[in-house]
C-alpha cells in the first residue's frame, strides 16, 4: 500500500479517536454515570473500535477489566470508570496507528467475524470502524450540549504520522 495513503487514512481515523477521547475527558464526573449513559456509550464505541481493529476477531478478547457484555446485548456488570475507559481509548489508538502503519497487499487482507455475517476487506473494515466511532462521538457530543451547553471542537487531522 501506498505510503501517502497510510498517512491520509492515519490522519483522518485518528483524528476521529482524537475527537472521541476529547468527549470523553469534558464529560464532568456527576455525568459520565448517569441515565445519559454517557459512559456505557463511550465503552461501547472503545470495545468495538478494539474488536474491528483485531485482525482475527474469532479470538478477539478485550483488556481486563473489560468484558464481552457487548457480545451478549447486555450491560457490562458495571459502568467503567472514565479513567478506564481513556486507558483503553490509547491502546486502541496505538493500535490503530500500528495496523494502518503495517498494511501492505491490502487487496488480500479481509476482516470476518466469527458468525460470518461480516466480511470485509481491511479498508473497508477501516471505514467502517471509522464511521461507527464518529457516529458514537456524535452521541457523546449531543449529551455533552445538552447537559453543560459545551463540546469539544472539531479536529481536522491526527497530528502524529504513522
Amino acid at each position: 500500500m501506498e505510503n501517502w495513503f497510510k498517512e491520509v487514512l492515519w490522519r483522518q481515523f485518528g483524528a476521529t479517536i482524537d475527537m472521541l477521547e476529547n468527549a470523553c475527558k469534558l464529560c464532568p464526573e456527576n455525568i459520565w454515570d448517569t441515565q445519559a449513559e454517557f459512559g456505557y456509550k463511550a465503552y461501547h464505541s472503545v470495545f468495538f473500535l478494539d474488536y474491528y481493529l483485531t485482525r482475527n476477531p474469532i479470538r478477539f478478547e478485550p483488556p481486563e477489566p473489560f468484558s464481552l457484555s457487548e457480545f451478549e446485548d447486555r450491560m457490562p456488570e458495571r459502568i467503567y470508570t472514565k479513567e478506564e475507559v481513556l486507558t483503553y481509548l490509547y491502546l486502541c489508538r496505538k493500535k490503530c496507528r500500528d495496523l494502518i502503519a503495517g498494511l501492505d497487499d491490502v487487496e488480500n487482507i479481509f476482516w470476518e467475524n466469527e458468525s460470518k455475517t461480516m466480511r470485509y476487506n481491511i479498508i473497508e473494515i477501516l471505514l467502517y470502524n471509522m464511521r461507527h466511532v464518529q457516529h458514537h462521538t456524535a452521541q457523546l457530543n449531543l449529551l455533552l450540549r445538552q447537559h453543560i451547553d459545551d463540546a469539544p471542537e472539531w479536529v481536522y487531522e491526527a497530528e502524529d504520522k504513522p
